[in-house]
């Protein structure tokens, strides 16, 4: 079958019928980014709220996290804690 263009996008799709689709979200939520990280919400919310994730967008009071800067940030190694990961009690 001839790949045949879409009028919206200047994708183009096997088949003229087939709407184009997004093969990755731009923008991530705590409970995606907790899944791909193998860690709770609850961590993935303080690590957003601390500023040791990259990337974090706030749409209202909404929280996402931007997939590209998660990729960097796992493909450098992460980022540690300030001291270690022993909390220094006030």
């Amino acid at each position: 079958m001839e790949k045949v263009p879409i009028r919206s996008s200047n994708r183009y799709t096997a088949d003229a019928k087939e709407a184009p689709t997004m093969t990755r979200n731009l923008l991530l939520t705590l409970k995606e980014t907790a899944d791909i990280l193998r860690i709770s919400y609850a961590r993935a919310a303080e690590l957003a709220r601390t500023g040791l994730l990259p990337g974090v967008v706030h749409i209202g009071r909404q929280v996402r996290i931007n997939a590209d800067s998660l990729e960097a940030f796992i493909a450098s190694g992460g980022k540690a804690l300030p001291g270690g990961w022993r909390r220094k009690e006030a």
